[in-house]
């Protein structure tokens, strides 16, 4: 039976969605629990009539429509879904929407039935659409596919998208994983040996720390404070830490390890070798990057296109591997992957499954990292991929790829992650303690996923 898909505190949730960078990413994954019993059992008659307005509404044109947030990855993805009407005679249409918004628009067509045809999942929003059933069940059509191969995907993402063990609701596109970027030129300018796979955490820190200068005109490095995956979660894991526990029962801020990770940064823009909370929160860390302001961020494989595509980037900066714990001798990264899905009540399912199809092949996989889209996730697609951009090492990325975790997540993920990103806002400004800080995300933290 179809759930209600509840507007007002789904709405709500959306709202603090923004609060949020990304992959990706740094991304409400949640099916919203506000309402009562008695309210969904009111499900039934408002799911039947946004599915009937979404069937008239649909790709009732011919084309499909097809939602991404990347503008980046437009005109590779063009490239592909052309080859695709080639194929099938089935037309395709591209519609961008920002991160920031791209929710709320999806939001909007649950809502009214009118959602895209085709569109990027996302392991935040997942569990949400799933458990209202706006999805469409891809089970079957994968098991009869010819061309799909689901165990060619990494497990972690394919399980992702797979609700409760019994219906899968979208196809992997890609993974990420997360790299140092680094100012070559300040590098030379400051006397310092460019980061290597020796380099530690401590290595990092020292780096920062002679990379900065007095007048403020250059900082250390940046990181954004709301850019989970491409930010504090590396080291939080590297140091023996963790945000949320494998059963997903309980949260991990109270960890030694994790503590210790927060702490370390903390004091890096306590001492000024990073911009303040108030400069990063109104300025990207790659804008900063790439405008000579920083000597180093850590940033995802979906930052690519405009990282290696910047003027100033290409001609002072390179890439490397991500600083080792000393101590445990970890270098991991935080990875996630977008998934393909549809919405369940298209007028073209049969024309949406095989453009879903179609991108989820090797195929069309390889031509995505042969375009240096993003990295495929398809195995054995990866090669040429590091070819995209020559002048840069993008092989650090599949280095990277050596020790992964996957982005932490639940069913309230962006719940959890909204209430994190806020009371870290005390720590990074010094108003409270990390450890204060810790303990109140751990509270709330566990809360919420006792209420999953």
């Amino acid at each position: 039976m179809k759930r209600r898909w509840g507007l007002p505190a789904a709405m709500a949730v959306i709202a603090a969605t923004a609060l949020i960078g990304c992959t990706g990413q740094q991304n409400s994954g949640q099916a919203t629990t506000a309402g009562t019993q008695e309210t969904k059992q009111e499900s039934k008659q408002e799911s039947s009539s946004a599915a009937e307005t979404e069937k008239e509404k649909g790709g009732s044109s011919g084309t499909l429509t097809v939602a991404i947030w990347d503008k980046n990855q437009e005109p590779g993805l063009t490239k592909i879904m052309a080859d695709f009407t080639k194929e099938t005679g089935i037309k395709t249409q591209i519609q961008v929407t920002p991160w920031d918004q791209y929710w709320t628009m999806l939001e909007a067509g649950a809502t009214g039935g009118s959602l895209p045809d085709v569109f990027w999942m996302h392991s935040n929003e997942i569990a949400r659409y799933s458990e209202y059933e706006m999805l469409l069940d891809l089970t079957d059509r994968i098991k009869a596919s010819k061309t799909l191969e689901m165990d060619k995907f990494p497990k972690e993402i394919v399980n992702i998208y797979n609700w409760q063990g019994t219906k899968q609701y979208a196809v992997p596109k890609d993974i990420d994983t997360i790299a140092l970027w680094y100012n070559k030129t300040m590098f030379d300018a400051a006397g310092i040996s460019y980061p290597s796979k020796d380099w530690t955490w401590d290595d990092f820190a020292d780096a920062a720390k002679k990379l900065t200068k007095a007048d403020g005109s250059q900082y250390g490095f940046a990181i954004n404070p709301t850019n989970d995956q491409a930010g504090w979660c590396n080291p939080v894991y590297d140091m023996g830490g963790y945000v949320i526990s494998e059963d997903k029962k309980s949260s991990g801020f109270t960890q030694p390890g994790t503590i210790k990770a927060l702490t370390f940064l903390t004091d890096l823009m306590k001492e000024g070798y990073a911009p303040p909370y108030e400069v990063i929160a109104e300025n990207k860390e790659e804008a900063l990057f790439e405008a000579g302001k920083v000597a180093m961020i850590t940033q995802g494989s979906w930052m690519l296109s405009e990282l290696c595509n910047n003027d100033y980037v290409k001609a002072n900066c390179d890439i490397a591997v991500l600083p080792k714990d000393k101590t445990t001798g970890r270098r991991a990264s935080i990875y996630n992957g977008l998934g393909w899905a549809a919405s369940a009540n298209t007028s073209m399912p049969e024309e949406a499954w095989k453009l879903i199809e179609y991108m989820g092949s090797k195929e069309a996989q390889q031509k995505q990292s042969d375009l240096g889209i993003v990295i495929s996730a398809y195995q054995g697609t990866t090669a040429n991929w590091v070819k995209a951009y020559p002048s840069f090492n993008l092989q650090a990325y599949l280095d990277m790829m050596d020790d992964l975790v996957i982005r932490p997540y639940s069913k309230s993920t962006v719940a959890w992650t909204n209430m994190i990103h806020e009371k870290l806002i005390d720590a990074w400004t010094g108003k409270k303690s990390v450890e204060d800080v810790c303990k109140d995300i751990d509270k709330e933290m566990n809360a919420m996923l006792a209420e999953e």
